[in-house]
């Protein structure tokens, strides 16, 4: 209002009459244009994205791969060459589609956070980096070699401080400045082109039986000396990671609190283990015991706090291996100094940006068609207790797209099966889904839609989800 007001000219009376008509239509169409919206808010509107911005890192991403390409020597080019182009689709894939962060203020930050560590290293300076978000919603960052290095949704959303993502950013530059990548590539390639393995496939194909068993044997042998030497890379990259920490303002404990979530993170839920029977007791329709009750004996001697895997095999399958012995190698070098903080770019975008991420991760997951994952994500949401309407819609809006792939013969391409490596409350969420039957599926989002309407009324998706939520219920009970 107060930009009208200041239209206003005493000196002139007819001027003066004309222009206060203008402020009373104008007025009232602001006021029934906020009536409008109140009547079609959406449950959450994601930022707008930047086109240009995203357009112009794949461009630069592309523009490398062709470099590296072209400058290829002649010995085992093809080789290299092939490794490079399924490189660069991979991130391709990343960039091209929704699951890279491209929106201003997420894009700025991280820029701005790359920057203090820049200029406190100055060595990193020639290095071509595109550090971006992704909204996987595994925790993991990955130095993909080029220079892009990606930090992913579900990484961030569990970081404490600035300082843990500063060294997550420190050992992705590390591996790139000390060229582990390309290092791995050439050492892989040069093993299958060596004699020695050359011969042994030669030998292979000359024998009637038993070739599948030594093939594999073979592979394992490689895939075994490529892990053994990623771990060590892994060490080097913690002790560099460190050395660029040292001269910006971060918290060097951010290092060793960083590693300790992840020696956790595969037995610890984002929200708290899931209480289905809690979640899911809807009035009229109450939970079934029969629907998580453990009947399998592969899955009898699971633990109910942990994944039922053993120390060693769960060493082998993270992410991030071996992380209480890296812990046990930084802590004697971590000497907090006077300057050291936990926040120094924006701590208020950094919550900001977590909160944003951990819906954002939800919504990736529906667009993929991981519904097993999106529901048990969303479900978490629900249980903490924030940005319930958004959780409220997403919950309806997946069982409505289960119905409808168990209906349509696809409910085996969008859910997950239980797994030994699984958390115990994702399993359980599996076992769910894999028991209800098309009617259970229907009955269940109904009353779920309807309990909870009361609390998203001025929600227009929410309302949609549960019409066509009725729609399912109406017509599996015919």
């Amino acid at each position: 209002m107060y930009l009208f007001l200041t239209c206003f000219n005493s000196d002139k009376p007819a001027q003066n009459k004309y222009m206060t008509r203008k402020i009373i239509i104008a007025t009232l169409l602001y006021l029934y244009s906020l009536y409008s919206l109140a009547q079609t808010k959406l449950v959450y509107a994601f930022p707008q994205e930047d086109s240009v911005l995203k357009a112009t890192i794949y461009k630069a991403a592309e523009t490398k791969n062709k470099e590296l390409i072209k400058s290829l020597e002649k010995e085992n080019r093809d080789d290299f060459k092939e490794v490079y182009l399924d490189r660069f689709s991979m991130i391709s894939s990343i960039m091209k589609s929704k699951r890279m962060v491209a929106e201003t203020d997420a894009h700025n930050y991280l820029q701005t956070f790359l920057e203090k560590i820049v200029l406190a290293n100055p060595e990193l300076k020639q290095l071509p980096i595109r550090l971006i978000f992704s909204r996987d919603w595994w925790p993991n960052a990955t130095s993909i070699g080029d220079g892009t290095i990606v930090i992913n949704a579900g990484l961030l959303v569990r970081l404490k401080n600035e300082s843990e993502l500063a060294f997550v950013v420190c050992h992705e530059l590390a591996h790139l400045y000390l060229d582990h990548s390309e290092l791995s590539i050439r050492k892989n390639i040069a093993t299958i082109n060596s004699d020695e393995f050359k011969k042994e496939i030669k030998r292979l194909k000359k024998k009637e039986y038993g070739v599948n068993a030594e093939l594999e044997k073979l592979l394992k042998k490689l895939a075994f000396n490529s892990r053994r030497h990623s771990r060590e890379n892994e060490g080097e990259a913690d002790l560099q990671a460190l050395r660029f920490l040292r001269p910006t303002d971060f918290s060097l404990s951010g290092a060793t609190t960083c590693l300790k979530m992840l020696d956790t993170v595969d037995d610890s839920a984002l929200y708290g283990l899931l209480d289905l029977s809690k979640l899911l007791d809807l009035p009229n329709y109450p939970f079934q015991s029969k629907w998580i009750r453990n009947e399998s004996v592969i899955f009898g001697q699971m633990k109910s706090q942990a994944s039922g895997l053993t120390k060693n095999e769960k060493d082998s399958l993270r992410t991030h291996p071996d992380c209480s012995k890296r812990i046990s190698v930084l802590e004697p070098l971590i000497t907090e100094r006077k300057n050291g903080r936990n926040f120094i770019v924006d701590s208020t975008l950094f919550l900001q940006l977590q909160q944003r991420l951990s819906l954002e991760l939800i919504e990736q997951l529906y667009i993929e068609e991981s519904y097993s994952m999106n529901l048990y994500f969303a479900l978490g949401l629900l249980q903490q207790g924030s940005y319930r309407p958004y959780a409220l819609y997403s919950i309806a809006r997946v069982f409505n797209a289960l119905y409808e792939a168990q209906a349509n013969h696809r409910f085996g391409l969008v859910t997950d099966k239980e797994a030994k490596g699984n958390s115990p409350d994702y399993n359980l969420l599996c076992r769910m889904l894999d028991r209800l039957r098309l009617t259970e599926l229907a009955e269940i989002n109904f009353y779920f839609c309807r309990n909870f309407q009361s609390m998203v009324t001025e929600y227009a998706d929410f309302k949609m989800e549960y019409e066509l939520a009725q729609k399912h219920k109406n017509k599996s009970t015919q």
